[in-house]
């Protein structure tokens, strides 16, 4: 059964039919084969179901709070006033791209609209400046990642509403590892541009008097990030409504800088909807395969198989993470979640690890995939933004963030505190 329903998704996603059509014609497949019942009646009360899902609403609003960072302007400022403070380390505005990241990551939620945003702002430096394109798409596609491990994040939303699992605790879990996965892929660029300088192009200057006068630039991320996590922990709102929140907040900001506009509105609109629309179309075939997969009995024959198995632990995790880094090479990475997390996170979860300390796991496993050849999505939101050359160029800058990514999973698995320490605190 494991084998017919594998060797089925291999070959719908091969002759590229979409991943929300392959899901559901899987879990129609199967239903055919293997149950008695017709499942397929329950198909609308799955959709309404997750699209009735609370906490997913936060979806479209985190889509949204990026819509307007990026069509307001604030993201390009936001980019050109951290180019202005990271010109003195060796790569210059690459480590400019990873920050930026990192900082729209704290607002946005979502790894594809970090890549997309900052790529589109940052690609005109490349020629300007001589850097090795290789290696500056690479910082594009690695630092997106950073979009579902920073707070907030669409991501770890879904890891909660599949486990039952606190997002707040998720949100303060992902503070520490998303900062400390900024510096190594800083460390990382800095290492490349040591051993070889030719990669880093011509520094970047900047007067004391202009790093000062671009600050005002960087404080509209952190009042939406302020609005957004804070309303949480403040205990005033919940995930869903700091999204709401933290739309409000960039509206707000919009209007009071007069970009506030009917074109922008319409801008923002439709990226939202269409967005969204694609985000809901997978969730709803992978909330339905789940459901089909568990009535025909799939989902305790694989935590049989594993059982048999007689693991240790950590040798369980580690065949986990084996696991998602080659399933990572093929298949979105949203549905993947969806269509993975219900079978092997249980398993995981008896073997006695923290679900919490997963989800912060589990993202990281995502974020690989994100940027693993051939189906990794950032690899192609930034070649689609450069709109020249061949995605080879991209998936050989990014493959040292490959390595930097697997190297951050190991030290948290070296050193979980990493991920439970504010959760913790928070907790007393």
């Amino acid at each position: 059964m494991i084998g017919v329903a594998l060797a089925i998704l291999l070959v719908l996603l091969a002759v590229a039919v979409p991943v929300a059509g392959a899901m559901g014609m899987l879990a129609l497949a199967l239903n055919t084969l293997y149950s008695k019942l017709p499942l397929s009646l329950a198909m609308g009360e799955m959709a309404w179901a997750t699209s009735n899902n609370f906490l997913l609403v936060a979806i479209p609003f985190f889509v949204m709070l990026g819509e307007i960072l990026l069509r307001s302007g604030m993201a390009e400022r936001m980019y050109n006033a951290l180019v202005k403070w990271m010109p003195w380390l060796p790569g210059g505005l690459m480590h400019s791209n990873i920050a930026a990241c990192a900082m729209f990551a704290a607002t946005s939620g979502s790894s594809v609209a970090t890549a997309a945003t900052i790529g589109t702002v940052a690609l005109g430096e490349v020629k300007k400046h001589q850097y090795s394109e290789r290696l500056f798409l690479g910082t594009l596609a690695a630092g997106g990642t950073l979009g579902i491990l920073i707070p907030p994040s669409i991501n770890m939303i879904v890891y909660g509403v599949l486990t039952d699992t606190s997002i707040p605790k998720l949100y303060l879990a992902g503070v520490i590892p998303g900062l400390v996965l900024a510096g190594l892929f800083m460390l990382t660029v800095l290492i490349a541009c040591l051993i070889n300088p030719g990669l880093g192009g011509r520094r970047v200057t900047a007067s004391w008097d202009e790093r000062i006068k671009s600050l005002p630039d960087l404080l509209p991320p952190l009042i939406i990030f302020l609005a957004v996590i804070g309303s949480i922990y403040a205990g005033l709102a919940t995930a869903t409504e700091s999204a709401a929140l933290g739309v409000v907040a960039a509206l707000a900001i919009c209007a009071w800088r007069r970009r506030l506009t009917v074109a922008v509105l319409r801008q923002v609109f439709e990226g939202t909807m269409r967005t969204t629309a694609m985000v809901m179309a997978i969730l709803v075939a992978a909330y339905f395969l789940n459901f089909v997969i568990t009535s025909i009995g799939l989902t305790s024959q694989v935590n049989r198989a594993i059982t048999r198995l007689g693991l240790s632990p950590y040798e369980l995790l580690f065949a986990v993470i084996v696991f998602y880094v080659v399933l990572g090479m093929f298949m979105e990475t949203l549905s993947m979640m969806v269509a993975t997390i219900p079978i092997v996170a249980p398993v995981v979860f008896a073997a006695g690890f923290d679900p919490v300390w997963y989800g912060v796991i589990m993202v990281l496993l995502i974020e690989t995939a994100m940027i693993t050849p051939p189906v990794g999505i950032n690899l192609f939101v930034v070649q689609g933004v450069r709109g020249h050359g061949k995605i080879e160029d991209v998936i050989i800058g990014s493959a040292p963030f490959v390595v930097t990514l697997l190297l951050m999973i190991l030290i948290l698995i070296a050193f979980p505190e990493i991920a439970m320490w504010l959760p913790k605190l928070a907790a007393g």
